[in-house]
This record gives structure tokens, sequence and C-alpha cells, in this order.
């Protein structure tokens, strides 16, 4: 019993070190995502296990467009496997600042947060691995480094372990 409740101690306040997304308001340039994907952008990440092994890179052709009140985020993934797969993405803009999103592989919305430069955005995600999928967290986190470059930092986690991170750099041709 002891176990678990330093266990959950230790939990807890992993959570509370975490920045809000808040802590970032007054850093340029300003990232509004709706308007950084608008049109064709490309990115090259990685997938690395928690010990930091890297297990797959792909690169990502990306095109967005507002279609109505949604804003549309097609990606399609390249990996070096030579396999590679596609995400819609439907995103809208609700009431209180926060952006929803859907896609097909997406358990429930998508919920982000933007301020200053940050864009923080967590949701459950059926992961393909073999012949299995799994449902994992991804809490992403974007930062808009200039007017062409975004960096993302993710960290995918399942039953509230870290099994992994993913690291993204977008690119914008201006």
């Amino acid at each position: 019993m002891r176990t678990l409740l330093m266990l959950g101690s230790v939990l807890a306040l992993t959570a509370c070190a975490m920045p809000d997304v808040a802590h970032y308001a007054q850093e340029e340039p300003k990232l509004d995502v709706t308007q950084y994907f608008q049109g064709k952008t490309e990115a090259w990440g990685m997938f690395q296990k928690r010990s930091g092994e890297v297990v797959k890179r792909f690169h990502i052709k990306m095109e967005g467009h507002n279609e109505g009140d949604n804003f549309i985020l097609k990606e399609h993934f390249f990996y070096n496997d030579g396999t590679d797969d596609e995400r819609e993405w439907t995103f809208s803009q609700q009431p209180d600042g926060s952006l929803h999103g859907k896609a097909h592989d997406v358990v429930g919305v998508a919920i982000g947060h933007a301020s200053g430069n940050a864009f923080r955005m967590r949701y459950t995600l059926k992961l393909p691995v073999g012949d299995s999928v799994y449902r994992v967290k991804f809490d992403d986190w974007m930062f808009k480094i200039d007017e062409q470059t975004v960096v993302n930092r993710a960290s995918v986690t399942k039953f509230g372990f870290e099994v992994g991170q993913v690291t993204v750099f977008f690119r914008r041709d201006q």
C-alpha cells in the first residue's frame, strides 16, 4: 500500500511540474496553428523509445484549408521502412478559445490550447504496431521558432508511463 501511495504522489508531482501553455503567453512569434498550416507544409520527424533509441523516422507532406467553420489538415506520412499512412484532421474553434480536433485514428476529441508561440494538444491515438493496435496518449507541444519553422515535441504514454517521444520539425516556404 505504501508503494502505491508513493507512486501516486510521484505521478501527481510530475503532472504538476509540467508548464501550462499560458506560461508562453509573451513569447514571439505568435503561433496560430490554423494560420501556420494553411496551404502546404512539409515536416520531418522521428519516434524514440523511452531509452532514446530511434525506431522510426518519417517525412510528412501536409495541406490545410478552411471549410466552413472548420479547419481541415491532411497529413501524408512516408516512413523510413517504406510504409506510408494518411490522417485527415478536422479542427473546430471553441467558444473558450480551445481547438478541438477529430481524425479517424483519434479516440474521442483532441483538445488544444494556444498561447504566445506555443500550442499544446492532448489526445488518445489508435497506434498500429505490427499486428496489434494500441491506444496511447499524446501530449503534443508545438513551438513557433520563426515564420517558417515550428518544432513539435510529444510525449507518448500508456497507462500513465512514457513509452516514447516524437520529435517533428515543420517547415513552410513563405
